[in-house]
């Protein structure tokens, strides 16, 4: 990259020259714990750390304490860029690069219920709970014809509400649901997905040098095999990187 263009992307992308990385700390998948200075730890932080890295600068971490509260400050100047899942709604705010990992969404129903597949969910009566506005709830909102959604604020809150309430059924993503499944007694995942949430990097619209940079970065550290590295290194499973 030549030094025009780079500082055309440093302009666009981080005006204040530090790159403030807006982070969904609700995401348990991608942010995994915190270092000793209280910065977040996890997959989603390293890779807005490999963005600042490459362009050498320094970077900030934004926390938010859902993809909700990040998207609704996309228009506030708090965050450059946002490590958050594809969304068509959040498409309408921020523009996102291509995903980087994709993590499937499913079921957890108790062990006797009749359902045993995707489709018999969307049934009428059937209650769904669902984190806030996470990308699955969106997901859900759209395409869900007879059930309904009972949201709760966080993944631990929806599962909360699936236990005390007896819904039928907790929506979320597979890694964490197993992870559920192991501490709820007498419940199933269901083996098939009703869709794949993919993660990438948001930015806001209008700045089309520092977006297409952050594509070409997303395809290196795919190609690079990094993302998988950090997948490692972090212990999480049950993610993909897509090609």
């Amino acid at each position: 990259m030549n030094t025009d263009m780079l500082d055309d992307v440093l302009m666009q992308l981080a005006p204040t020259g530090v790159l403030r990385a807006g982070i969904n700390v609700a995401n348990t998948l991608l942010v995994t714990g915190r270092h000793i200075s209280g910065q977040p730890v996890g997959i989603a932080p390293d890779i807005a750390a490999s963005v600042a890295e490459y362009l050498g600068i320094s970077i900030a971490y934004v926390e938010f304490a859902s993809p909700g509260d990040l998207i609704d400050a996309a228009s506030s100047n708090t965050w450059d860029i946002g490590l958050i899942g594809i969304d068509l709604c959040r498409a309408q705010v921020v523009d996102f690069t291509a995903p980087y990992i994709e993590i499937d969404a499913t079921y957890l129903v108790r062990s006797d219920s009749y359902i045993q597949s995707i489709g018999e969910v969307d049934r009428p009566g059937m209650q769904i709970a669902v984190s806030n506005r996470s990308a699955y709830d969106l997901y859900l909102t759209r395409h869900l014809s007879h059930a309904s959604l009972y949201r709760a604020d966080g993944l631990d809150a929806a599962v909360k509400l699936f236990t005390s309430n007896q819904l039928d059924a907790l929506a979320g993503l597979r890694p964490r649901l197993l992870s559920d499944k192991n501490v709820l007694r007498n419940t199933r995942l269901l083996s098939e997905k009703f869709t794949s949430v993919e993660q990438a990097i948001a930015i806001g619209k209008g700045k089309s040098d520092a977006f297409k940079y952050l594509c070409q970065h997303v395809e290196l550290i795919k190609s690079s095999k990094i993302v998988r590295q950090l997948m490692a290194r972090h212990g999480v499973v049950g993610l993909s990187v897509p090609t």
